[in-house]
């Protein structure tokens, strides 16, 4: 047997194994409703969403008493290691063999466009917390919801907070796969539709430990701004040796286009002082938001990310809708999604459009210098509160097919 093989099957029996909410088995009763958290458990996301995102799915079935009108609810998970045929094998037997609902959280986007087609001519509902904005885009289908995030709405935010005289010539170091791509290209449209000028950019492969050749490649650019259009782990790698190698320094703005709080937190604020960063979810931005954390805190020893508090949010208003509809039809119960407002933690007067993405408020934040800071997680401060409306690609702009002309 194939290395590649063996890692699918081995995938195969830990999601079987793995995916237990309480006493229940993967395989669980008649009619339950079964949500697959299909997430990375031990790579590079791992931080940002993995056990942290199982666990935050737990925690929106509990709100339910784990059961919905005498069905139990029951949540499943699995590693897709960050790649497309393990995440696509596990998630097919979730659907074919074990009669799954719904695939949740996931991150990767090469692995979330293919559950995505895996799911659109099955009719089942996928919420997506990876980032690439192309799934409200040319890969949107009728029961894939958008939740958290995507590389338009950081691109678009991260430019604009720094975007000015000084800082109008950019050079982007990129992680090559889907993600990176997407957050590149977005983030390239923003800066040319300010009248900026992009000087180069270059792609790393995912998961690369020794940024050095990339980032000597983007000081000889005479950029004025150095953007890394990075995810995980390689944002931690890329902002440390970047620093090592002075790359900021007068005239020079060095900046990640995209953070969680889990990279603030490994970056440290002696590295990473200073730097803006458009997040989709902040602990303390609400009473609600405060308090959910903390519990969830208590099982995770760590403050949520933005993905894990997305990933809470959408199966929270997925088993709501269930509810209210009286169904769990996927058709039905997406109808019944975008009719109700998403008011939870997560956000309030959310509201999911017909291209698949749920348009709510993100939050302009900087890095505390170590003297702000009052705690091992007051890492960052909300500049301002951005409308989704402002931030989001417009509807209008949308290459969804799904969307009326």
């Amino acid at each position: 047997m194939s290395n590649s093989r063996r890692s699918v099957v081995l995938s195969l029996i830990l999601s079987a194994a793995a995916g237990v909410a309480g006493p229940a088995h993967a395989q669980g009763s008649e009619g339950a409703i079964k949500i697959g958290v299909i997430t990375d458990l031990n790579g590079p996301l791992a931080s940002a969403t993995g056990r942290g995102s199982v666990e935050a799915a737990r925690m929106a079935a509990e709100e339910f008493g784990n059961a919905i009108n005498g069905r139990p609810i029951e949540i499943l998970s699995a590693d897709h290691q960050n790649k497309p045929d393990i995440g696509v094998a596990i998630v097919r037997r979730w659907f074919d063999v074990e009669h799954v609902n719904v695939a949740a959280d996931i991150a990767n986007s090469a692995v979330g466009f293919a559950i995505v087609e895996l799911a659109r001519p099955r009719n089942k509902i996928v919420l997506v917390g990876a980032g690439s904005s192309d799934f409200t885009g040319k890969a949107c289908a009728p029961t894939s919801i958008h939740w958290t995030w995507d590389t338009y709405s950081s691109a678009t935010g991260s430019v604009k907070a720094v975007f000015g005289p000084g800082a109008d010539k950019w050079f982007f170091i990129s992680s090559d796969f889907a993600f990176g791509h997407a957050l590149e290209r977005d983030a390239i449209a923003a800066v040319e539709k300010l009248g900026g000028t992009v000087v180069g950019h270059i792609r790393a492969p995912f998961g690369t430990a020794d940024f050095s050749s990339f980032l000597l490649q983007a000081q000889q650019s005479k950029a004025s701004v150095i953007a890394f259009g990075t995810g995980g782990a390689d944002t931690v790698n890329i902002l440390k040796q970047a620093a090592e190698f002075h790359l900021a320094k007068p005239g020079v703005r060095v900046m990640p286009l995209q953070l969680m709080i889990d990279e603030v937190k490994a970056i440290g604020l002696e590295l990473g002082q200073g730097n803006f960063s458009l997040m989709a979810f902040h602990h303390e931005r609400s009473p609600e938001a405060k308090a959910w954390s903390l519990r969830f805190f208590d099982r995770v020893k760590a403050m949520p990310t933005a993905i894990q508090a997305g990933t809470y949010s959408a199966v929270r208003h997925y088993l709501q809708a269930v509810k209210d509809s009286g169904t769990d039809e996927p058709l039905a119960v997406v109808a019944k999604m975008r009719a109700t407002p998403v008011n939870d933690m997560f956000t309030t007067g959310g509201y999911l459009r017909e291209d698949g993405r749920m348009v709510h408020d993100m939050y302009l934040t900087q890095i505390k210098t170590p003297a702000e800071s009052t705690g091992p997680w007051d890492l960052v401060k909300i500049v301002k509160t951005v409308r989704g409306e402002d931030v989001f690609r417009p509807l209008a702009d949308s290459e969804c097919p799904l969307v009326k002309r």
